[in-house]
Formats: structure tokens, C-alpha cells, sequence
């Protein structure tokens, strides 16, 4: 896919768990549509480093004499110093920061009543204490530098990636489900106090994406047709679905939006059950 005219042109992008998944089809969509990107990634150096120069020689929007178009940088966002580090590596390469994809998560399922505390913690300091961490440096910048006129009308954007389970229970995931619920007064908390500064900040709440993190859901076709069942769109969605959601969300074009969920599920939040009816 391609964006025309580049619509994040001079602009700087992190993307945080952009290694693979939903965070490396944002970290191509965001190339593509003009902005340099920082792909994150916590133990998966070399699939970064190949978004990386995928990303450099597909070419694109001019950036800067000297700036690179896109760079990797490792950090574990549950970690305050990793987080300041990665930030400050962030600078330090290009200069500021615009835009920020809050993608990292990951699951540790259980039966509630197995459920162990590490299980619980290890979620909640990756999913939400990590995306506190990673927007309150992105923001300490945006406040620094303020709005830039020919760059974007907003001092910065920041997006935070929810799911369908911040609505929808899980059984078997509670600690999952808990951190997307708590993400999204996170969010909306956030966006209150810092719209009066030009800072935008939204979710994104994905479906079924084909990811690596849920290959058993859609995998065989068993599966998949188990899948479909709750999917009114009728199809599994792709990463670039989302990462077309962020484009937009990151743009001047969705400057009025601020403080809400975007659901790119197929309808999956459609209560799919009730098609037949109640």
C-alpha cells in the first residue's frame, strides 16, 4: 500500500513491540505514509533490524540530511531506565518526537484460579505500567517542543493499542482483559489533561489479527471457521488494517478525534451471537 502525498512527512514515529505483528504492520504503514520510525522490539534484534532496512530500501518521503529513515532500538517497557534510554536514543537520532504507538503487550494465560501473581504482574507491567512509562516520556517531549505549524497542528499523538477484551470479558485471560479495561481510563485520563496542550491521544482496539501471538485461533481450517463464528465481517483481520487505523489516527486528518476507542474488529464487538436472534 502507499500514501499519497506523505502524510506523515517530517515526522518521527516509535513504535513500541514493532519487531513483529500489529506492531510491525504499523511500523511499515507509518514509513510508507512519509514518517521515520523507531522500531522497539525487547528480545527479537534481527526481525527489527530487517523492518529496519525493508523499511530503507523501499525509500520514500525526503527526510533530513543525515537522518535515517527508520533505526531499532531494544528496551523492556516495563522498565522505567530502558524506557528513558530508548527515548533519549530517540532524540538524540532525530532530533524530537511526533508520534507514538503504544503496541507492546503481551499474554500469560490462565484459569483464574491457577492463576499465579507473576502471571498477573508480568501482564500488567508489560501492557499498562508499560504504556504509562512510554507516554510519559513522549509527552515530556511534546510539552518541550510544543506544536510545530508545518509539521502537524497537534504537539504530538500518542496511540495506545487496546483490544476488543477492554470491553468484551475474557475467561481465561483476566489479567489480559484487566490490563486492556485499565488502558482504556489510561487513555481517556491522559487525553482530558493534555488536549488543552495540542496532544492527541487515542486506542485502537483490534480483533482478530494474524499475528504470531494467536496462530492456534486461525491457523487450520478448524479453527478459523471456529474463529469466523465470531467475526460478522467474515474474514481474520491483517496487521495492515491496523496499521492504516494508526496512519490515520497519527494524521492532521483525525485532529478533531481525541480521548476515544477506535474498534478495528470486523464487528467482532457486534455481538455476532444475536444474529439469529435473541
Amino acid at each position: 500500500m502507499s500514501y499519497s502525498p506523505y502524510v506523515l512527512k517530517g515526522q518521527v514515529a516509535l513504535v513500541t513491540g514493532g519487531s513483529s505483528g500489529i506492531g510491525e504492520g504499523a511500523a511499515r504503514c507509518l514509513a510508507q505514509a512519509g514518517a521515520a520510525v523507531v522500531i522497539n522490539y525487547h528480545s527479537d534484534r534481527a526481525a527489527a533490524e530487517q523492518i529496519v532496512r525493508d523499511i530503507i530500501s523501499e525509500g520514500g518521503a525526503e527526510l533530513a540530511e543525515g537522518m535515517p529513515r527508520a533505526i531499532a532500538i531494544g528496551a523492556n517497557v516495563a522498565k522505567e531506565e530502558e524506557v528513558k534510554a530508548m527515548f533519549a536514543q530517540t532524540i538524540a537520532t532525530f532530533g524530537t518526537i511526533d508520534i507514538l504507538v503504544n503496541n507492546a503487550g503481551i499474554q500469560q494465560d490462565a484459569a483464574f484460579v491457577d492463576m499465579t501473581l507473576a502471571q498477573w504482574n508480568l501482564v500488567m507491567n508489560v501492557n499498562l505500567t508499560g504504556q504509562f512509562l512510554c507516554a510519559r516520556e513522549a509527552v515530556k517531549e511534546f510539552l518541550r517542543r510544543g506544536v510545530k505549524p508545518d509539521i502537524s497542528c497537534a504537539a504530538g499523538k500518542i496511540i495506545c493499542m487496546s483490544s476488543v477484551h477492554q470491553v468484551i470479558p475474557w475467561a481465561g485471560h483476566v489479567n489480559y482483559a484487566t490490563s486492556k479495561g485499565g488502558l482504556e481510563m489510561l487513555m481517556k485520563s491522559m487525553a482530558q489533561e493534555l488536549a488543552p496542550q495540542k496532544i492527541r491521544i487515542n486506542s485502537i482496539a483490534p480483533g482478530a489479527i494474524e499475528t504470531q501471538i494467536n496462530t492456534a485461533a486461525w491457523s487450520t481450517p478448524e479453527m478459523k471457521a471456529k474463529l469466523l463464528q465470531l467475526i460478522p465481517a467474515g474474514r481474520v483481520g491483517m496487521p495492515e488494517d491496523i496499521g492504516k487505523a494508526v496512519v490515520w489516527l497519527a494524521s492532521d486528518d483525525s485532529d478533531y478525534v481525541n480521548g476515544t476507542t477506535l474498534f478495528v474488529d470486523g464487528g467482532m464487538t457486534l455481538y455476532p451471537g444475536f444474529t439469529k436472534g435473541g
